[in-house]
């Protein structure tokens, strides 16, 4: 991808250019790499990419490598993630409802918070993201299997909102919110147990891509999480497993083994059916 023009008859537009383009060929790159793909001296690279990443275009991985921002995804992608995900999971919803004669939901995060499709149990189809409900991000199986695999900025953005008690079950300080998510993180298993409706309760796995992002969650419906725990998490898995390949991402790895018995042992503990840890313990 190197260009024939020297970096210095080059616009300052252009090398912007240049360097967003590189990410068509991968999803992250070193300063090196940009460098070398770009054509450009190091130093003008690294100009321009930490112009890039203040302005939130490219972010920062924990490792240093560079990635394409949350903004500039939504505006090339989410339309586009959305159509793939429509198209992908309407089977796996039809089969996961099928299954377990359940109601099923598919969730992605869209402006703090999810909207999702669903299948209801019965012959009626599944519902498109043209007309898809919207439910708080924070009281939701849903949601906190978004979040919890979501940059810790996305996090911080719903804490600051704030977390609404929609029932007397719902997580509401800042702290058993990230513990549960931390749980939700080291089980990728999720469950909101009455927090956003008091007769209703529900069990989502994230679906994931290869760098252990969430690109949405599937949700299962339960009367009691616990009980329903050992049938809907095998179908849970494969369904997640499923779709995250058929939209091109890496194979999902297994929980653990031996962490849903322990998991099923736990007592319920305000709005889940987790034992409240420290979230530290997860690190």
């Amino acid at each position: 991808m190197a260009s024939s023009e020297s970096a210095e008859g080059r616009t300052v537009i252009s090398k912007a250019a240049t360097i967003l383009m590189a990410y068509l060929y991968g999803e992250s790159h070193s300063l090196t790499e940009l460098t070398t793909v770009c054509d450009l001296p190091l130093s003008t690279t690294h100009r321009l990419v930490s112009e890039l990443a203040h302005c939130k275009i490219l972010d920062r991985t924990d490792s240093g490598e560079y990635r394409v921002g949350i903004p500039v995804r939504k505006i090339g992608g989410s339309k586009r993630c959305a159509i793939d995900l429509e198209e992908q999971s309407h089977f796996a919803l039809q089969d996961l409802s099928y299954t377990l004669d359940v109601t099923v939901r598919l969730g992605v995060l869209h402006e703090g918070e999810v909207a999702y499709v669903e299948k209801l149990t019965g012959r009626r189809p599944v519902t498109g993201f043209q007309e898809a409900r919207h439910v708080p991000a924070h009281a939701t199986a849903l949601g906190k299997a978004l979040l919890a695999f979501s940059p810790q900025q996305t996090v911080h953005a719903i804490l600051l909102r704030g977390l609404t008690a929609f029932t007397p079950y719902t997580l509401t300080t800042p702290e058993r919110f990230r513990r549960a998510l931390a749980m939700t993180r080291l089980s990728r298993l999720a469950v909101s147990h009455r927090e956003l409706t008091i007769g209703q309760s529900a069990i989502a796995v994230p679906v994931l891509n290869s760098e252990r992002e969430a690109v949405a969650a599937i949700e299962v419906l339960v009367d009691d999480p616990v009980s329903a725990l050992a049938t809907v998490r095998p179908a849970l898995d494969i369904a997640c497993r499923s779709l995250s390949r058929q939209l091109g991402y890496a194979k999902v790895t297994s929980p653990p083994r031996g962490l849903n018995a322990c998991l099923t042992r736990g007592q319920t503990a305000g709005s889940t059916s987790f034992p409240e840890m420290d979230s530290a313990q997860f690190r």
